[in-house]
């Protein structure tokens, strides 16, 4: 079953999370994407090391699907390199800031010089344009500028997700728009620039909050685990555990009133409306507190499902990996690697297409895996390989 990117082909010069996760989800729909490695490894495959040769475990999620070549592309016969994949390539594939681009070459005027209808997706921490465009950025730092740090934790301990969502959610953006200018070019026979940067996903994820100061002024703290729209809406501590409640509306409030047997509740004009309800937050969460505490949380889980409450526990990553309805609809894909003696477990791609799916093939490439058979690709005898190995260019 062939993917729907069946023929593409992406130079990836991406690190880290962002670019990386963005090719990966090109790669799980069929593209031949191949990363441009440092040779013996670009610094992003050693963070939080698994495996005996110091691999990663979030380098395992973001570059299955890929094939590696390793390159000194500042050289001058590693720019020749360069120039051959762009000319074979689709889509070149990168997250560094534009002075960065041009210093390697494949800035978007140099491509199209190579190859006139070449796409080129970016990403960046603050965008191309206006005073931050050289910075370099992390998720991290893009949640912390999008008031969502401020608002994340209690009123004096401003608190950072410890899942790097801006870097998701940029990669998700980013394999969007590739998508559209491969469309585009279909139509159209003309390539563009895919730009997207972690403060714009970080911002465009904050909006409703910073909407809301800018025509009210509300001026909010932090809540922690609380919500600012509704009530009770917070995480619980059971006689096991700890979980998740979220009570949005007055139908699922009224469900809600009728399990804790609080029916007097039902009119009451304290907790008439979301917006009342989230002023008289105190009385709820303590009602919600006292239930929750006498009792598992297995059961209230299970009384919360029947009244039709959203309710969920939270849960340690071990947990998360035996979670029993994950092991049953065959979440986790298991992959092997060289010289590590465990099964690798990587999450589903993200998408589920009916004809076409997303699917995970091929384990992350060890460094230069590949490197032979791309640049026989592209016309290098082995001869000229042995050659530009002896002289540390690959």
């Amino acid at each position: 079953m062939s993917g729907v990117l069946e023929g593409i082909r992406i130079v990836d010069f991406c690190r880290f999370v962002s670019g990386p996760f963005c090719t990966a989800l090109l790669a799980d729909m069929g593209a031949d994407v191949i990363r441009i490695d440092k040779i013996g490894g670009s610094e992003d495959r050693f963070t939080g090391p698994i495996t005996p040769d110091g691999t990663g475990a979030a380098f395992m999620q973001l570059n299955r699907n890929k094939r590696s070549l390793t390159l000194d592309p500042t050289n001058p016969e590693g720019r020749e390199v360069v120039r051959r994949l762009v000319a074979h390539a689709d889509v070149v594939a990168a997250n560094m800031p534009s002075e960065s681009l041009g210093a390697m070459g494949i800035d978007y005027a140099t491509l199209r010089e190579i190859k006139p209808d070449i796409i080129l997706m970016n990403i960046t921490g603050f965008g191309s344009k206006g005073p931050y465009a050289n910075r370099v950025g992390f998720d991290g730092i893009a949640q912390a500028m999008s008031g969502s740090t401020y608002l994340g934790g209690p009123p004096d301990q401003p608190v950072k997700s410890n899942a790097p969502y801006v870097d998701y959610g940029t990669a998700f953006l980013a394999a969007l728009g590739t998508l559209a200018a491969i469309l585009h070019r279909e139509r159209t026979g003309e390539g563009q620039v895919v730009e997207c940067s972690l403060l714009s996903t970080a911002l465009t994820l904050a909006n409703p909050a910073i909407i809301e100061q800018a025509t009210l002024g509300l001026n909010r703290q932090g809540v922690f685990n609380r919500s600012y729209n509704s009530a009770p809406s917070d995480i619980f501590k059971t006689q096991d555990g700890w979980l998740i409640i979220q009570i949005v509306g007055e139908p699922m409030f009224r469900r809600w009133c009728r399990l804790l047997e609080l029916t007097e509740w039902i009119g009451d004009p304290r907790f008439a409306t979301d917006a009342a309800r989230v002023i008289n937050f105190k009385a709820l969460s303590t009602k919600m507190a006292e239930w929750a505490a006498s009792r598992s949380t297995a059961e209230v889980t299970t009384a919360m499902e029947r009244a039709r409450i959203p309710c969920g526990p939270v849960l340690t990553p071990q947990q998360a990996f035996e979670e029993p309805h994950l092991q049953m609809i065959g979440f986790w894909k298991s992959v092997s690697y060289p010289g590590f003696e465990q099964n690798i477990p990587l999450a589903s791609p993200p998408v589920d297409l009916s004809v076409s799916p997303l699917t995970i093939r091929v384990r992350p490439p060890t460094p230069g895996e590949h490197s032979y058979e791309i640049l026989t690709e592209l016309g290098y005898t082995l001869q000229e390989i042995e050659g530009l190995r002896a002289r540390s260019i690959i």
